[in-house]
């Protein structure tokens, strides 16, 4: 019997692609009026930065900075060196900062649900402990919870940047299991990572949906979902099947 349903935010419940792809875009703007500089590569750089899609070089680099000081003072920094990397003039912190927040405000002014899924929140509370397992620090993430006000949407909310480890870790839906009261087998996971949300709920023996979008099954991987589904405005449905089930 299904008692509870763990659910991942980016890209299962909300559409973060769409409000990313939106602040970018104004970003890129920003940067190529103020400094002159190629603007759109900007904010492909910068977005590569801050989902830790580093170089060694940028590892080294930003890793103390991130332990130190912060999530801010990482992303300001990024924004100085990208600058400089670019052809621009280093700015001062101020500056950098403006950027930043630009950036965040215009994302979290579009980010919200995916069609269907806030009526599905409320249906699925009547009938399940619903808890969302969100990686990510601090920073971002509360911002986002905050935004589509998801704790009057869900039961439960744990945030990977305040756990010991994140997803994939056992210990993030051992949290979960606690939380809903429930054994592994009365759960379901959805996420749309292979490599967190489903390696994750398989390695704590919970039945997975993976949220495909359009990416490709990686055989490389070694992980097949137990149930796909192409968008998330197809989970409800799925949902409900498996609760009859």
């Amino acid at each position: 019997m299904l008692k509870a349903i763990f659910l991942d935010l980016d890209e299962t419940l909300c559409d973060t692609r769409k409000a990313t792809d939106l602040a970018k875009a104004r970003l890129a703007e920003t940067v190529h009026a103020q400094f002159g500089v190629d603007g759109v590569l900007f904010a492909n750089r910068y977005e590569d930065g801050f989902f830790r899609r580093w170089s060694d070089a940028q590892r080294e680099r930003y890793t103390p900075i991130i332990k130190q000081q912060g999530e801010d003072a990482f992303r300001i920094q990024l924004i100085e060196d990208l600058l400089v990397e670019l052809g621009a003039q280093r700015v001062n912190q101020s500056v950098a900062q403006a950027l930043q927040r630009q950036f965040d405000r215009d994302r979290l002014a579009a980010l919200e649900f995916f069609p269907g899924i806030e009526e599905f929140l409320a249906e699925a509370r009547q009938l399940f402990t619903t808890v969302v397992i969100t990686n990510g620090p601090v920073f971002s993430q509360i911002p986002k919870i905050e935004a589509v006000n998801l704790a009057a949407h869900v039961d439960h909310i744990i945030i990977g940047g305040q756990e010991p480890e994140e997803k994939p870790a056992r210990s993030i839906f051992e949290k979960a299991l606690k939380l809903a009261d429930c054994e592994a087998h009365e759960a379901i996971h959805v996420g749309d990572s292979l490599a967190a949300d489903i390696a994750g709920a398989h390695g704590s023996c919970i039945t997975s949906v993976w949220v495909q979008h359009q990416q490709p099954l990686d055989a490389e991987l070694g992980i097949t979902p137990h149930h796909t589904v192409l968008h998330p405005s197809e989970i409800p449905a799925l949902i409900r099947q498996l609760h009859q089930d």
